[in-house]
């Protein structure tokens, strides 16, 4: 898959919306580098499994919404490759 730049944000309890850039290979990838880099910043709000979160790809121009749990349950799936076992796992572990 091809890399593609990326804005993750969440609206928080506040009501403060809060955003990142990233790069990414895939949604999944991108909303777990997104929550990681947000909580890391120590200026969002808590994310919770429930946090919905917005993903916006730059090219082609698309929009989703997941939420943490979402991501998770994605990488607890069964992965079709050794790669993909190993992203899932660290992508797993950026979430938590």
């Amino acid at each position: 898959m091809a890399l593609r730049t990326c804005t993750v944000s969440f609206t928080g309890p506040s009501g403060i919306r809060h955003s990142v850039e990233v790069t990414a290979e895939s949604i999944y990838e991108a909303a777990a580098l997104g929550v990681s880099a947000l909580k890391n910043s120590g200026w969002t709000d808590a994310v919770s499994p429930g946090t919905e979160l917005e993903i916006q790809v730059r090219e082609p121009a698309t929009c989703h919404r997941l939420t943490v749990q979402q991501i998770r349950r994605w990488c607890d799936g069964v992965a079709v490759s050794p790669d993909e076992t190993l992203k899932k796992r660290r992508l797993k572990q950026l979430v938590s």
